[in-house]
Order: structure tokens, then C-alpha cells, then sequence
């Protein structure tokens, strides 16, 4: 059942195959014109729905109407299994797929599974080489636009801004893409035990197992244990060899995307986290953390032998040489 004839039409489609209206700039078929109208709005960037609260436009009310749940915090759609809330129904059916494990958007390339579509359509930029963004400051090109993964336009604009990209309504993503489900500052899972926040639950979930010590899942290959079992499956690339994400721009492989976004600074040259005590800049968060070290003179790996202090562990394996001896 529908509740829009305009619906029905398109559900029918489905089963037809009948789209007569065509749009001119690029051949994309429609079953009806309304939708054809909208989507020519692509080419020609009209924008006439406004957000009063922050007045980025969209090409669609709905896109507003979602938009504006960033504002308002509004998620009307929860997740029936865990619980998580969703600001766009869309989010919501995408969520959904990790409790079921479908990935109805498989890579004609490759054959790999996706959960949406647009997850696809950038995967499959690693096999096309395309870098349709292109920054307006030195021409260099990207593969993504937004702020999520390697090689996007968003995070490399932070090169020439110096200023940390946003995700909420500062346009960072293109009208259509789902945004976001919060803020990039926003740090909603509170430790209830230290009190420290974070933006994912998971990261959370983590974060507790250092006062708790709990780590129910096991590597079944080394009995390392792990409280996220995403997390797992992560570290089992380790024994498996497997090596996901590939970088662009020198072929190298690498088991986590956050290595392979480390990875891809050597080639750009970015590096993004500036030391506050003395402006010195690093590619990786943790290199700028070990380097601070020097400015606050914490020594976190004491020498279990002599109980000299180190702040670095590398430093700390090197000095235990000095008790056990060279091997």
C-alpha cells in the first residue's frame, strides 16, 4: 500500500522497467516527471529549500526535512534490534544490515559486498582510478568529497585552512549523500566510571574494558582478547595476511582504513595534528601524543627491572636489552 499515487508509480517501475522521461544533460530515466524535475536540479545546483537555522539549501524538502534533525537532534527512527536511533529512514536500513550482514550493492569488478550504495559507488573509484574533486587551491584531486575516509577532499582542505573540516552544516557533504548521524565534535557515550566521552558507542565500549578488564572476544588463533568483536575480526587480518585497503597511489596494502589514511599523508605530505606547546606537526595523532611527552615530562613505561621511565615503549624494549642482553 502507498500513500501517494506518485509512489506507486515509482514501486511499479520496479516491476516494468518504464521510465519515459529522460533527462537531457545525462539520459537518466524516470518513471515520473516530478522526480525527473528534481533530479535535473543536479545539473543546474538549484537549491530552493533553506535551512532557517543554519542556511545551507537543499534540492529536496525531504533532504531539509532531514537536515534539519541536525539541528533539532530529532532520530525518529530506531533500530529494532539494538535500539540506536536514526535521524533519515535510510540511515536506519542501511544500519540494519549490520545485524543481518547483507550487502545487496555488490563491486562488478571485484564482487565485493556493500551496504549502500554510495559505499559502492566510491569503492569502485579504486578500480576506475576517478577523482572527480578537485581542490579549488592547488587542483589536486580527490575520490571523495566528504569527511570519511582516505583520499577525500574535505580532509586534505584542511592543508590550506588549517581549520579541523566539519560535518555538520558547513556543506562538507553533497545533497543526497546521507549525512553523518552527529556531529563531529559531539561526544554523546559518557564513561560512567572516569567520566570521559566519546562520539561511538564502541569506542566506548573499549575505552571501559580498561577499568573493567573484560575482553570476551578471543583471537582463537593467539588468545588475545578484545571487548568490541569488531575489533577482532580487525586484529585476525594479522594471522589471515589480508590486507583490504590499498592505497591509490603506491599499491601498498593495509589491514585498517585509519593506517591506510596514515599511509596516504606520505604521498600528500599533510600533517594535520599540530603540537600546541610548539606548533611542530605530525601525520599521526599518536606521534603528536608520544611527542607532547617531552613537553609535559610524562614517562608512562616504567622499566619493570629498575623502574627507570620511558615515554615511549619502543624505548622502554630497547633499555630492557640493558638487563636481559642481546638475544
Amino acid at each position: 500500500m502507498f500513500s501517494q499515487s506518485t509512489d506507486l508509480l515509482v514501486h511499479q517501475s520496479n516491476h516494468m522497467g518504464e521510465q519515459p522521461y529522460k533527462c537531457p544533460d545525462c539520459g537518466k530515466g524516470f518513471c515520473v516527471r516530478f522526480n525527473l524535475m528534481v533530479h535535473q536540479r543536479v545539473h543546474t545546483d538549484e537549491r530552493p529549500y533553506l535551512c532557517p537555522d543554519c542556511g545551507k539549501g537543499f534540492s529536496r524538502r525531504s533532504s531539509l526535512t532531514a537536515h534539519r534533525r541536525v539541528h533539532t537532534g530529532e532520530r525518529p527512527y530506531p533500530c529494532p534490534d539494538c535500539g540506536k536511533g536514526f535521524s533519515r529512514r535510510s540511515s536506519l536500513t542501511a544500519h540494519r544490515r549490520v545485524h543481518t550482514g547483507e550487502r545487496p550493492y555488490p563491486c562488478p569488478d571485484c564482487g565485493k559486498g556493500f551496504t549502500t550504495k554510495t559505499a559502492l559507488s566510491t569503492h569502485h573509484r579504486s578500480h576506475t582510478g576517478e577523482r572527480p574533486y578537485k581542490c579549488a587551491e592547488c587542483g589536486k584531486s580527490f575520490s571523495q568529497k566528504a569527511f570519511r575516509q582516505h583520499s577525500n577532499l574535505a580532509q586534505h582542505a584542511w592543508v590550506h585552512s588549517g581549520e579541523r573540516p566539519s560535518l555538520d552544516h558547513g556543506g562538507s557533504l553533497m545533497d543526497g549523500m546521507a549525512p553523518p548521524e552527529r556531529h563531529a565534535a559531539e561526544r554523546p557515550y559518557r564513561c560512567l566510571d572516569c567520566g570521559r566521552t566519546f562520539s561511538r558507542s564502541t569506542d566506548l565500549l573499549a575505552h571501559q574494558s580498561n577499568h573493567t578488564g573484560e575482553q570476551p572476544y578471543k583471537c582463537p588463533v593467539c588468545g588475545k582478547g578484545f571487548c568490541v568483536r569488531f575489533n577482532l575480526m580487525v586484529h585476525r587480518r594479522v594471522h589471515t595476511g589480508e590486507r583490504p585497503y590499498t592505497c591509490p597511489d603506491c599499491g601498498k596494502g593495509f589491514s585498517q582504513n585509519s593506517s591506510l589514511t596514515a599511509h596516504q599523508r606520505v604521498h600528500t605530505g599533510e600533517r594535520p595534528y599540530p603540537c600546541p606547546d610548539c606548533g611542530k606537526r605530525f601525520s599521526r595523532s599518536s606521534h603528536l601524543k608520544s611527542h607532547r611527552r617531552v613537553h609535559t615530562g610524562e614517562r608512562p613505561y616504567p622499566c619493570p627491572d629498575c623502574g627507570k621511565g620511558f615515554s615511549r615503549r619502543s624505548n622502554l624494549t630497547a633499555h630492557q636489552r640493558v638487563h636481559t642482553g642481546p638475544e
